[in-house]
């Protein structure tokens, strides 16, 4: 498309993009460029931890629910996956505008399951997805590292393009209690009663070394590899990443 200027004949104007936009375009020639994009939403129960007002899934459903609207927006084709040890609902991607409802309903209504089973997931899923697209993850990665790169790699082996936001509540990663604290697994059950500042610098240099694998490892893949706490305003978070994203293409 191009805009609509003066000499332009009336009826080249396309006037279903015009009852979308309220603006005037021309269409030169038609092409199936649109994006397909699927967004994998972690639900597994370690997302529902909290220290603040906000979960980790609670979180993740805003960044999924805003990347749908936003990607609809321009007229891209948008699935998602929900899932913990199973894909609790797979949409597959669609580009008509009705379509954010069906979305957002489904991430209104998702709730937190059961343990973390993050590789076979994306395992399954690379192979469900056959078209070439973006593929967009949404956990706190709790799993084990390698397995959980290997099953990015096989999107990125069937040609899709990968982002991966890494949720963390703040807490998690600064491990910032000031009294003797029952830590409770909550996925597993299990309980551990300590003094956290007896703990607290190797617990540090092991959460940003499984933060910084994944980052290494996703640039060494070209992948996108974001992570985002909590208690950061997510208009910024996805401001900056979308004008980075802006500035590479």
């Amino acid at each position: 498309h191009r805009a609509y200027g003066h000499g332009d004949e009336i009826k080249r104007i396309d006037w279903k993009l015009f009852g979308k936009t309220d603006r005037y375009y021309i269409k030169q020639f038609e092409e199936e460029t649109n994006l397909r994009a699927y967004l994998l939403l972690d639900q597994s129960k370690s997302m529902e931890f909290s220290s603040g007002s906000i979960t980790k899934l609670q979180y993740g459903k805003t960044i999924s629910a805003v990347l749908s609207y936003l990607m609809l927006r321009q007229q891209d084709a948008v699935g998602m996956a929900a899932f913990d040890t199973k894909i609790r609902n797979f949409i597959p991607a669609r580009s008509k505008s009705r379509h954010l409802s069906v979305l957002l309903s489904a991430f209104d209504q998702l709730q937190s399951g059961e343990e973390t089973s993050i590789a076979p997931i994306l395992h399954q899923i690379a192979e469900k997805i056959n078209k070439r697209g973006l593929i967009v993850l949404v956990s706190d990665l709790f799993d084990e590292p390698e397995k959980v790169l290997s099953g990015l790699k096989h999107f990125r082996h069937r040609g899709h393009e990968v982002v991966v936001f890494h949720v963390l509540d703040r807490r998690e990663y600064d491990l910032d209690f000031k009294q003797r604290t029952r830590f409770i697994d909550m996925e597993s059950g299990k309980k551990l009663t300590t003094d956290p500042w007896h703990i607290r610098e190797y617990y540090t240099r092991e959460i940003k070394e499984f933060c910084n694998f994944f980052r290494r490892h996703c640039r060494k893949n070209r992948m996108d590899y974001i992570r985002v706490f909590t208690d950061e305003p997510l208009d910024k978070v996805l401001s900056n990443y979308l004008m980075k994203r802006s500035r590479m293409s």
